[in-house]
């Protein structure tokens, strides 16, 4: 039987930056995967940095890359009625956030484990978590016909919403809310250079869009979509037309088109599981939330996660003190719903629901609002850049 401290089930970046700021604190880990490195890097995800994720990621180490290629944004903007309002983050909140695809943070992650020399098991099947409501938890896998074993402090599940660490929890010990929305997002990766040099997010009676960017010359668009939307039935032409179509026209005006190098439909989901600690297993990231991606929140909400997480093991290693371990649920849950109200009330107001003549009519006027009045974008700009860990 292998030996660690802590096991983390999940290499996507809550796992991968768990495992590397307790590897600079002397903790040893193992990570344990259930798919490839190559696909674990193949996912489309989200782009959007706080600045506090920005922070954390320089306390792991991981920062050099970022702070060459990663793209500062101080505002963004909403548009609608055909004209586009920018919301200045720097001067209402006092920070930007930054453009940094998350498959870039996972590489860089996984490159830093790599030279660390920290171990990683890629492609493991069957993992199965035991004993975490006791003291002596373990996980076993099975990996080229053979059956390994574990043995550990603690497990950090951030193996996301299908993973098997919430799975192995007893529904009975459970608490879940979740909110379906009625549509979802299509979206376009492309090499062409953005429309805008920020974001661009609009509403439009046809439904919302989406401009925004992986590099100066990689584009990724999204438009709103009924759930049973496929692909098939949006060729690129048609994704182009529709996109511009819902933008103002300065904006539809600047968009470059080209072929697309992915396409996807995402259903959009709020959800949320209680409490996050099960005795010796914790649960990080998608494993525990889930959010829709308007308010730029998903890969944040891991972040901040982890830093509890992280700073919690950490001093139980180096002071044998156990109460951050226990506080971890409260402290990390009372940040994720406050992330879940906001990412829900920024889908509400940007994207076309049922034809409800009343629903429009309030959605235009708490746009109006919103551009009416410092406060309000005040407010929008705060949760935007994020509230403090």
């Amino acid at each position: 039987m292998l030996r660690t401290q802590v096991a983390i089930i999940g290499s996507g970046p809550a796992g991968l930056l768990l495992g590397q700021l307790l590897h600079r604190a002397g903790v040893d880990t193992l990570i344990v995967e259930h798919r490839s490195r190559d696909h674990v890097l193949s996912r489309i995800r989200a782009g959007v940095l706080e600045p506090g994720t920005v922070a954390l990621l320089a306390e792991a180490g991981v920062d050099a890359r970022l702070r060459r290629e990663g793209l500062v944004h101080d505002g963004v903007a909403i548009a609608f009625e055909g004209t586009r309002h920018r919301i200045d983050l720097r001067a209402l909140a006092g920070a930007g956030v930054t453009v940094y695809g998350q498959t870039e943070v996972t590489r860089d992650l996984m490159d830093a484990r790599l030279a660390s020399g920290a171990p990683t098991v890629y492609e493991a099947e069957d993992v199965a978590l035991h004993g975490f409501d006791g003291a002596s938890p373990r996980l076993t896998w099975r990996r080229d016909g053979a059956t390994a074993e574990v043995a550990c402090d603690f497990i950090a599940g951030c193996d996301g919403s299908h993973g098997v660490s919430r799975a192995s929890v007893d529904p009975a010990a459970l608490a879940t809310y979740e909110k379906i929305y009625p549509f979802g997002w299509l979206g376009v990766l492309a090499d062409v250079p953005p429309a805008s040099h920020e974001l661009v997010y609009a509403a439009h009676d046809r439904g919302f869009a989406l401009c925004s960017m992986r590099s100066p010359t990689r584009s990724r668009y999204y438009v709103q979509c009924p759930l049973d939307a496929r692909l098939e039935d949006w060729p690129d032409a048609r994704f182009w037309d529709e996109l511009r179509a819902r933008l103002d026209p300065a904006s539809a005006a600047a968009v470059v088109t080209g072929p697309s190098i992915e396409k996807s439909i995402a259903p959009l989901r709020s959800f949320v599981a209680e409490p996050m600690r099960f005795g010796r297993l914790f649960l990080a990231g998608d494993a525990a939330h889930l959010v829709p991606p308007t308010g730029a929140k998903g890969l944040n909400l891991a972040a901040s996660d982890v830093h509890y997480l992280a700073e919690a093991l950490i001093d139980h290693y180096r002071a044998g003190a156990s109460a951050g371990l226990e506080a971890y649920s409260a402290r990390a849950l009372a940040r994720v719903w406050k992330a879940v109200r906001f990412s829900w009330w920024m889908t509400t107001i940007l994207h076309r629901f049922v034809d409800d003549g009343f629903g429009q009519r309030l959605q235009r006027a708490e746009l109006a609002y919103l551009m009416g009045s410092e406060a309000a974008r005040a407010a929008l700009a705060e949760n935007y850049v994020g509230l403090p860990f």
